[in-house]
């Protein structure tokens, strides 16, 4: 048994970079997860990292038996996966990450729910606008909005959200109503991280700069200032939905509207045949709206 003494922690460390990430990771203390990896440079007769203060990095002859190992991991992880998909119950921990807003709004209720359904489930749930690196922080699952990076995580799209243009009555009644893109001009536009909108016009996308008195990387900002009556503001539907329906926004230019941008379920592909994986994509698929 000895042989496989430290083979987490070298994967860990080699995948974070880091002795302290990686000791995190596993739960045990960072003097823990030197003591391994020094135990394991010992039996072998070689050096696995170049340590400094900055960074750790993999040696050759580290990289290449974390290659093996990460393999031989990876079919220990299939093999527990392959049983507990026997028992058709999701059970055990499931870590995902989410954005802020929208998972607070869409995606954290329906966890809830699946929690609801299967109790033997300890599920983390991080919710933030950084992209995180699933691999080297241990995540299952991230849902992303919008159009991915190129990546060699397992991608599904669970469904399209739409982007309105949209200003309060108050607004309108002093400035007017906009109906060609090129009105955009003459209003004052609420933006957020960028500084175009997206919109379609005869098939094709196009993006429109915009202006405005006030730019913000909040949603939820944004839309408090066109409800106020500050200007106009180009948002996804879960921000301004009910507000559509109740009147107190007005939405816009709905011949230019954009086709939608994609919500993701993305996950390694080393977690593609996990049941609890699974099973929650298709619990997210079939309930979203």
């Amino acid at each position: 048994m000895k042989r496989w003494e430290g083979v987490s922690e070298l994967i860990a460390v080699t995948e974070t970079a880091s002795f302290t990430a990686a000791a995190k990771r596993l739960g045990i203390s960072t003097a823990q997860v030197s003591r391994q990896i020094s135990a394991l440079e010992n039996r072998l007769g070689t050096k696995m990292f170049y340590r400094t203060t900055r960074k750790v990095t993999a040696t050759e002859a580290g990289q290449t038996y974390y290659q093996y190992c990460r393999h031989l991991l990876n079919g220990l992880e299939e093999a527990e996966r392959a049983v507990t998909n026997l028992q058709n119950t999701p059970r055990g921990k499931l870590k995902i990450t989410a954005p802020a807003t929208y998972g607070e709004q869409k995606i954290a209720p329906l966890i809830n729910d699946f929690i609801c359904l299967y109790p033997e489930l300890e599920v983390q749930c991080h919710l933030t606008n950084q992209t995180v690196d699933l691999v080297a922080s241990g995540y299952d699952l991230a849902i992303r909005l919008g159009k991915l990076e190129d990546s060699s995580m397992i991608a599904r799209q669970l469904i399209s959200r739409q982007l309105y243009v949209c200003a309060s009555p108050a607004y309108l009644a002093i400035h007017g109503e906009p109906h060609v893109l090129t009105e955009l001009n003459h209003h004052n536009c609420l933006l957020g991280t960028l500084e175009y909108w997206r919109f379609l016009e005869q098939g094709q996308e196009r993006n429109i700069r915009v202006s405005g008195n006030l730019h913000c990387n909040s949603g939820q900002a944004l839309l408090d200032a066109a409800l106020k009556g500050i200007g106009i503001v180009q948002l996804p539907q879960y921000y301004v939905e009910s507000y559509l329906e109740s009147g107190e926004l007005i939405s816009l230019l709905q011949n230019y509207q954009h086709a939608g941008e994609g919500v993701w379920a993305l996950y390694p592909h080393n977690r593609h045949l996990s049941s609890k994986v699974r099973m929650l994509v298709d619990h997210l698929a079939e309930h979203l709206d």
